[in-house]
């Protein structure tokens, strides 16, 4: 997970060398990765003709993808001042609608409800479950589990689904896939795995490897991670039968 400055109109390229839509990125806030394009690849399937919330936006860029694939209305959250700005930045140099709204992942939208939730969450296992307010590290920084966030995701994406809507979301295996299976499923959802791809570790991980090794959650000579892009649906009532 690097981190740089602002970036001079940084446009991803994907492995297929798709083109995706070109990102402002303010100190502080998260920059297009790995995992930001496994997502993205999906979102751009399933954005067509839906309403769209991106929680834990960054930069706007999977907001943007899924205004650049044909979702008829999008809305980006993030907490971080920094993220809206740079979001509501990005929305207009790409000449693409997006309502940009600074809050705490749903507060902000909790009294509507979309086709497609889509979220890069902070998920980076971290020495402590004190997260970070004021520096970059909120960015990636998901307490000692990696999971604080996420969890939170898990629990309350249900909320804002339309009854037929669907949540996808992306994390590493080092924060544990049963663990979000199993956090849909108590919060009425199922869950599965849509995608996997094993990518090199980026400079938090790498600088975190002795630590995640002590432990138990990487190898000693582990240098490479694998993102899942999961997708959560509501339960039909029949299936709770």
């Amino acid at each position: 997970m690097a981190f740089a400055g602002v970036d001079a109109l940084f446009r991803p390229v994907g492995r297929s060398g798709t083109r995706w839509p070109p990102t402002v990125a303010l100190p502080g806030t998260y920059r297009v990765q790995h995992d930001s394009l496994l997502l993205a690849e999906h979102v751009r399937r399933h954005a067509a003709g839906r309403s769209v919330l991106d929680v834990c936006t960054g930069t706007g860029f999977l907001a943007l993808t899924a205004r650049q694939a044909g979702a008829t209305d999008v809305v980006a959250v993030d907490l971080a001042h920094r993220s809206v700005l740079s979001a509501r930045l990005n929305s207009v140099l790409s000449r693409s609608a997006l309502t940009v709204r600074r809050g705490d992942l749903f507060a902000p939208v909790i009294d509507r409800r979309f086709d497609l939730v889509v979220c890069n969450p902070p998920y980076v296992p971290s020495p402590t479950d004190v997260l970070p307010r004021h520096r970059a590290a909120r960015c990636w920084d998901g307490g000692t589990s990696g999971r604080l966030v996420l969890d939170r995701v898990c629990a309350g994406a249900a909320q804002v689904l339309a009854g037929d809507g669907r949540l996808l979301l992306v994390h590493s295996t080092v924060t544990g896939v049963e663990a979000t299976l199993e956090r849909l499923d108590r919060h009425g959802m199922h869950g599965e795995v849509v995608a996997r791809r094993t990518v090199p570790f980026g400079p938090v991980m790498t600088q975190r490897g002795a630590w995640l090794h002590e432990r138990g959650l990487l190898d000693p000579q582990e240098q490479e991670e694998t993102l899942v892009v999961v997708e959560g649906r509501r339960r039909r009532r029949e299936e709770d039968r």
